[in-house]
């Protein structure tokens, strides 16, 4: 009975974050088995075009490092924000969210280029919160019954989590600018004045992931659910 629960529940995630949080839970499993080791996942320019070892284009986003604190706090982090973002500003456009994925990755990877890092997947997990966080400003938060702050300041209280934990920030840092280069030019730019739609989705990424809505009139409610972790909860202001 409890498999059958469990199942439906994982079943009832939206497909992109079950295929992404699955993608990480067994490659940390696989790693704490010892059937590979993070030395075959990390991120290494030589070694992808010297070597052609591409996988690490996507390993490195894959790997939280081995089981315990930080690698639950990240897995909850990604698993909760990535399902709210495709349940609510993406439903509906799945095509659009496995875009902003690419768009997000293939940032990140240019800019590991330049820095000393060889595991992205906290960077891109902070991106995600980050256009969450942008795109419900008015979502009050509360960290660890602690503090209590609007959303749009998570991302920032997320680094000085991390700073307070010993760990650098260059991680937080680059996660929050790709989430901003990446609000700024779907959800900003197009708006102004002059301004255009410069992110487009690919007409293939359309063809392959977005399928007819089951229902034409259906209306997105606002993302209501900011809760059920004591660090996340929240409330609309005024509600």
């Amino acid at each position: 009975m409890a498999y059958q629960s469990l199942r439906l529940e994982y079943l009832q995630i939206p497909p992109v974050s079950r295929a992404y949080t699955t993608a990480c839970v067994l490659t940390t499993a696989a790693v704490q088995l010892e059937l590979i080791t993070p030395f075959q996942l990390y991120f290494n320019p030589e070694l992808i075009f010297k070597h052609f070892q591409i996988w690490r284009l996507i390993t490195n986003f894959l790997f939280f490092g081995p089981v315990g604190f930080n690698f639950l706090f990240n897995m909850i982090f990604l698993y909760r924000y990535c399902r709210m973002l495709e349940e609510g500003s993406f439903r509906g456009r799945t095509a659009d969210f496995v875009f902003m994925f690419l768009f997000g990755g293939f940032l990140m990877t240019i800019f590991g280029l330049f820095v000393s890092l060889v595991f992205l997947g906290q960077a891109f997990t902070i991106m995600l919160v980050y256009v969450w966080s942008r795109r419900n400003p008015y979502v009050r938060m509360n960290f660890f019954g602690l503090l209590n702050f609007q959303a749009p300041f998570l991302p920032w209280v997320l680094m000085g989590f991390s700073l307070l934990l010993g760990n650098s920030i260059i991680v937080d840092l680059l996660g929050i600018a790709v989430g901003h280069i990446y609000f700024f030019l779907e959800d900003v730019f197009p708006i102004q004045p002059g301004g255009i739609r410069i992110l487009k989705t690919p007409s293939i990424l359309k063809a392959i992931f977005d399928t007819p809505d089951e229902d034409p009139n259906y209306n997105p409610l606002p993302e209501e659910r900011p809760g059920g972790f004591a660090w996340g909860e929240g409330q609309r202001l005024g509600g």
